[in-house]
């Protein structure tokens, strides 16, 4: 398993959590995802069958751009 913690300053309400959590938690091999409103932070668990840069595309592709 892989976990990453990211920083995502265009959180800007509950609608943005709701999008992010169940955009990237229909993805194939993502175990978890969890989005912190109050810290605009993104904890994402995902398995090898899943990697990183599909994940980042994605969350690039629904205008919340990860700090990396």
């Amino acid at each position: 398993m892989e976990k990453r913690t990211v920083k995502i300053p265009t959180i800007h309400c509950r609608h943005c959590v709701q999008t992010i959590e169940s955009e990237i938690s229909v993805m194939p091999g993502v175990v978890s995802v969890r989005a912190d409103l109050a810290n605009k932070v993104v904890e994402i668990e995902w398995t090898p069958e899943q990697n990183w840069q599909n994940i980042s595309a994605l969350l690039k592709g629904l205008n919340y751009p990860p700090q990396e």
